[in-house]
């Protein structure tokens, strides 16, 4: 297999989710979910502590749509499809989702993950899809950031530096 077919193996549509389930039964499944508009040694360190935790780690991207509406209209910087071709590139990361709502509840749904991550910002309890990992029994795991590494920085810097 090319690593451009690896690369594209990595992406489950919606619609083939169910099938990849079954195949990784049996499998402990760590989900993630976020935007990762520029992919940062934060970005890469946190995805591969994610994976640690189980068998495959499953990435929820948030779409070029969702992302405007939860970062602003200047946002993203990179499409959905670069940003998906670059985190397919990652070892650490084993299948991805693009998603258009602004949380990842409907694609849990279909995934049910035994692991959840989130980064160190996160408050569990207030997690908009607690209640339902709660329900079906998923472990939620915060993982610390790497300090001073985010795309904010990142994005500040390139504006003082124009």
């Amino acid at each position: 297999m090319s690593f451009l077919e690896q690369m594209n193996s990595k992406i489950v549509p919606k619609e083939n989710i169910a099938g990849l389930k079954k195949k990784l039964e049996g499998k402990t499944v760590v989900f993630t979910n976020g935007c990762f508009d520029i992919l940062h040694p934060g970005h890469v360190t946190y995805l591969a502590k994610a994976r640690d935790l189980g068998d495959y780690l499953w990435v929820g991207v948030n779409t070029d749509a969702s992302i405007r509406r939860l970062k602003g209209e200047t946002r993203p910087v990179n499409s959905c499809s670069d940003r998906i071709a670059v985190l397919s590139a990652l070892a650490s990361v084993d299948f991805l989702t693009p998603f258009e709502e602004d949380t990842p509840i409907e694609l849990l749904l279909e995934i049910r993950p035994q692991i959840h991550t989130k980064g160190g910002d996160y408050v569990i309890e207030k997690l908009p899809e607690y209640a339902f990992l709660m329900e079906i029994g998923a472990k939620i795991k915060i993982l610390p950031f790497v300090e001073g590494k985010s795309t904010t920085n990142i994005l500040e810097k390139a504006k003082s530096l124009s």
